[in-house]
């Protein structure tokens, strides 16, 4: 008796499975169908909607301009460094150049001090006060000698 329960019920489970498995084989018939690996080709009207959907960018498209991408992107790359570097020269420019005009104003300062301290009047002065040396200005005009040819 069990035996023939145990047979009606692997029969329903068959019934049940044969079905089911049917409904698989035409879903996965289906899916292979539409299923490919090349993409559509691009209809003749070209919208906004297509160009923000990305269909304008097909993999053939792609695949047969993809040294132009490389180019571009080499070149974008190329004109950042070199662009990125300038900046950086420039600055080191404005650097040096107010390192030159600061040196241009101390060399400026210390050229008149020097000219300054130079001066007769200055020198007797100083020689003066610390009693150095006999030197003093001439009281009369200083003589012209004439000295025969």
């Amino acid at each position: 008796m069990e035996e023939e329960k145990i047979e009606v019920i692997e029969e329903k489970k068959q019934e049940k499975a044969a079905p089911e498995d049917e409904m698989l084989k035409e879903t996965l018939q289906k899916i292979r169908e539409t299923a490919s690996e090349e993409d559509p080709r691009p209809s003749g009207q070209l919208s906004l909607r297509t160009i923000l959907g990305g269909d304008l960018l097909t993999t053939d498209i792609v695949r047969s301009q993809i040294w132009l991408f490389v180019l571009i992107v080499a070149f974008a790359i190329v004109y950042v460094a070199f662009r990125y570097q300038c900046q950086q020269d420039m600055i080191t420019i404005d650097k040096l150049e107010r390192d030159l005009m600061d040196a241009k104003f101390k060399a400026l300062s210390s050229s008149s001090t020097l000219t300054e301290k130079c001066r007769e009047s200055h020198v007797l002065d100083v020689l003066k006060q610390n009693h150095d040396s006999l030197l003093h200005q001439a009281d009369q005009p200083p003589y012209i000698i004439e000295v025969p040819e």
